[in-house]
């Protein structure tokens, strides 16, 4: 099964992100949107779980909330977009993974059995930070993660 996992789009959503996550179960946008097209364009793909980010300011952005669990089968995520701001103790909460964004910098991490996994950012280029996404790799009960290059060929 595979679980798409986007973040910092800030509004702009590239045929190469959408391309790269066809054949995911769902998918969780770490926040920093950027509108609601970008949640549409994602939604023609699968159901979509996002929460907002530091910059997802007016109105539909309200509509987002700050955190999110997603549950899939036995497993279960806690979403927001700056991990500064995680104020539960995931192990403890029973989580087996937390998704964020917010730095831009693709990062896996795995603490006391728990997944930290940061997609990068999939919107405009910055500094010299790749442009990607994540996605989740679940088999047999196994977590594992990949990321998904959008700047090359």
């Amino acid at each position: 099964m595979i679980i798409g996992v986007i973040s910092d789009t800030h509004g702009r959503i590239s045929k190469k992100a959408l391309e790269a996550l066809k054949g995911s179960k769902l998918i969780i946008h770490a926040g920093d949107v950027g509108g609601t097209k970008v949640l549409e364009a994602l939604e023609e793909i699968a159901p979509v779980y996002a929460v907002r980010g530091n910059t997802d300011l007016g109105r539909w952005a309200q509509a987002l909330p700050k955190t999110q669990v997603v549950e899939l089968g036995d497993m279960s995520f806690y979403v927001l977009h700056n991990l500064e701001m995680l104020s539960i103790d995931p192990k403890s909460a029973g989580f087996d993974g937390v998704i964020y964004g917010h730095t831009h910098i693709p990062k896996e991490e795995r603490q006391d059995g728990v997944l930290y996994f940061n997609p990068g950012s999939a919107g405009p280029k910055r500094f010299r930070l790749p442009i990607c996404l994540g996605r989740i790799l679940v088999k047999n009960g196994e977590i594992d993660v990949e990321w998904i290059d959008l700047e090359g060929k």
